[in-house]
């Protein structure tokens, strides 16, 4: 039988590492994971938020200069060592 991880170990591993997050919407972003708790909410630096402006649906790219907190009831997805989606197949990168 192979090793098994449990969700929170993945994250814990991801902790000082790129970290890419699709949140529930159109709203990703990619940051260095700073921390977690159980309910899976994070702590981000140097994070990069990409989102669709309202008029154009242009994916607008915005770097938040700050330490910031997401709330773990609105991540859909972790990409541990993801790139965002610059790097994606789907932006073509």
């Amino acid at each position: 039988m192979a090793n098994r991880i449990l969700p929170l170990e993945l994250i814990d591993k991801a902790i000082g590492s790129q970290i890419w997050i699709l949140m529930r919407g159109q709203t990703e972003l990619v940051g260095t994971l700073r921390g977690f708790d159980d309910y899976v909410n994070l702590v981000l630096d140097d994070a990069v938020e990409y989102a669709p402006d309202a008029r154009t649906g242009e994916i607008v790219k915005t770097e938040l200069k700050s330490e910031i907190l997401l709330n773990g009831n609105h991540v859909a997805v972790l990409v541990p060592g993801g790139t965002g989606p610059e790097g994606s197949l789907a932006a073509g990168g």
